[in-house]
Parts: structure tokens; sequence; C-alpha cells
């Protein structure tokens, strides 16, 4: 069995995985579920995080054990994209969640403004204050929860914290690139976040082995945990 690293997205942290990790080693994987700098419980001021930093953190967690199956969500797409330049023998596999998805030299901000991007409700919604956004619950339940039920929906909103800005202006560098690791994609169909138009250029211009589909919102970690943790192990099996 397999190895999990994931990867939160811009405003959450390990905790959004608190349904994925369990089902996971019911299967008989290992599943760990990191904090991002400046994001869940780390305190790192949102000043000093960095995309570098952000990428630092999961290639420090990848080789703190066996070659992962490395999954991302949202902005975590960039992070564990730039950390795959210093640790591309500790990864299996990635696997981008509705995640972003960048080439070299593009960034979170620079996709999200593409016209793909169209009808994002993340930048719509947010709130800038200083070197973070603040994301206020009636939006986050339009752009991030949109599928989830009532009471999962709550738990999260109560949850979710400020994002550092520096991560998602700052550019992926890739050098050589990332490749032999193979890539799949989970695409969310009815994300309001990631629009759906973006996820598939994204996915096609970073040719993935496969591009799966999940009719749920931005946060199938919530709204659907059973049908994610599925693809997941397949794709590990694969």
């Amino acid at each position: 069995m397999s190895r999990f690293v994931l990867v939160h997205g811009a405003f959450h942290g390990a905790w959004c995985w608190e349904l994925v990790g369990p089902r996971l080693e019911s299967l008989g994987h290992e599943a760990v579920a990191i904090d991002l700098p400046g994001s869940g419980a780390d305190e790192t001021p949102p000043g000093d995080v960095t995309l570098e930093r952000c990428a630092e953190r999961v290639a420090d967690t990848l080789q703190a054990g066996e070659p992962a199956v490395l999954v991302a969500h949202g902005m975590g797409g960039a992070a564990v994209t730039q950390a795959a330049t210093i640790a591309r023998e500790r990864i299996e596999r990635l696997v981008y969640v509705g995640a972003f998805l960048p080439r070299d030299g593009e960034s979170v901000r620079s996709l999200a403004s593409s016209p793909e991007g169209e009808g994002d409700e993340i930048r719509t919604g947010i709130v800038v204050e200083s070197a973070q956004a603040v994301l206020p619950a009636g939006a986050a339940r339009i752009a991030l929860y949109g599928t989830c039920a009532p009471e999962r929906a709550e738990w999260a909103i109560e949850r979710i914290g400020p994002q550092p800005l520096g991560p998602l202006d700052a550019p992926v560098s890739l050098g050589g690139g990332i490749d032999p690791i193979d890539r799949h994609y989970v695409l969310t169909i009815e994300d309001r976040a990631v629009p759906p138009a973006l996820q598939r250029r994204m996915a096609h211009d970073s040719p993935c082995r496969e591009i799966a589909e999940l009719g749920c919102d931005h946060s199938p970690f919530l709204s659907a945990p059973d049908e994610l943790v599925a693809l997941l192990h397949r794709f590990a099996r694969d």
C-alpha cells in the first residue's frame, strides 16, 4: 500500500483532510496531512510566507518517510509542483484535486486571472488585509462548500483562516520540469473557486495520465469523501 501526503489549499489547514485520512488508512495506506506555513496551526507570520517556504515544508515531509503519493487541493497545487523540483525522487505520483497546476513561470494569481478563470467566487468574496486575504463566511459557503451538507459546511467555515498572499503571487520555477512523475487530476465540476474550464485547461496544458471527474464543489474532502478516497486508492494502485 502507499503513503499519502495531503496538502491543503487556500484558507484551509491539515484539518480539512479529517474525513479522508482515516478512510485511506482503513484501506491499508498511510496518510499524512500537513499545515503549510501560515495556515492551520502553523504560526508563521503572513508576511514571511512564500511559495518557496511552502514547497520546502512539503519536501521536508516527503523526506521524512517512504516515497509518497502527493495530493494537493486548490492553491496547494502550486506548492507541490514547486516541491517536485527539489524532492522528485520522493514522489510516486502527483494528484491535483480541483487544484492549480502551473507551468513554469505561472502563478496561482496569473492562472486565476486567465479567461478560463472567469466566475471564480474567491476573487469576488475575499477581503485583502495587508499580507493576507480573508474569506467571509457567506462567501466561503458559496465558493468552497456549495454541495456540502450544511453541518459539514458550517464545521469547515468555523475553521478556515486567513490566506497569506505570497504563495499566490509567486510564479513556479520548474527549471528542467517535473517529468517523469505521473500526474492525475480530479476535476470538481461544480467548483466555484477554481472554475472547471480552468481545471480542464491546466490538466491538458500539463498532460495528466488521467483526468477523473467528481460532481461536487471545490471541497470533495467534505462533500464527496468516499468518492475521492476511491479515486486516490485507484490512482495509487495503477
